[in-house]
């Protein structure tokens, strides 16, 4: 066997899972795709600067927001991974639908673009070390997401 190509295709499962654990809502499993710091960038859809979080920060982030849409789902394709030794870096272009309920417009809000994954071998093998989604474009009904971070929050309160 080839042991760039297995690392290829290791690389790829391992962050298409990720995005598969998100809408499926399999936290626990979610959380183990994760090295220990892991640097997260969304800043072409909140701006601000890219922070660094345990994967049980973002689980708890994610889930949090995620779980008050009615269903997600996040597609990944033309991936192309590099391997340098025990680093690899998957860009892959991404679609991802939310879908929430709501009396101010479509249910809808779907956009696109470029993820890119910062991976790293560790002894429990390749882990995500790094996250970028780079939106290049949107379609539907934005609300959504204020709604659905809304509903996030009023669950913190107890509302």
């Amino acid at each position: 066997m080839n042991c760039v190509a297995d690392d290829k295709l290791a690389v790829t499962e391992l962050c298409t899972t990720m995005m598969r654990h998100v809408d499926v809502r399999d936290w626990a499993a979610f959380s183990t795709v994760f090295a220990d710091k892991v640097t997260l960038d969304f800043t072409s859809i909140y701006g601000g600067e890219p922070w660094e979080q345990t994967p049980a920060e973002i689980t708890a982030m994610w889930s949090k927001l995620l779980n008050a849409f009615d269903a997600t789902q996040h597609l990944l394709g033309n991936h192309l991974v590099t391997i340098d030794r025990d680093t690899a870096e998957l860009t892959a272009a991404f679609q991802a639908t939310h879908l929430l309920a709501n009396p101010f417009g479509s249910p809808l809000w779907r956009l696109g673009g470029t993820y890119r994954f910062g991976v790293v071998r560790t002894p429990q093998g390749w882990r995500i070390d790094e996250v970028t989604m780079t939106a290049t474009w949107a379609e539907g009904n934005k609300e959504v997401l204020a709604l659905a971070q809304a509903a996030a929050g009023a669950a913190d309160s107890g509302q």
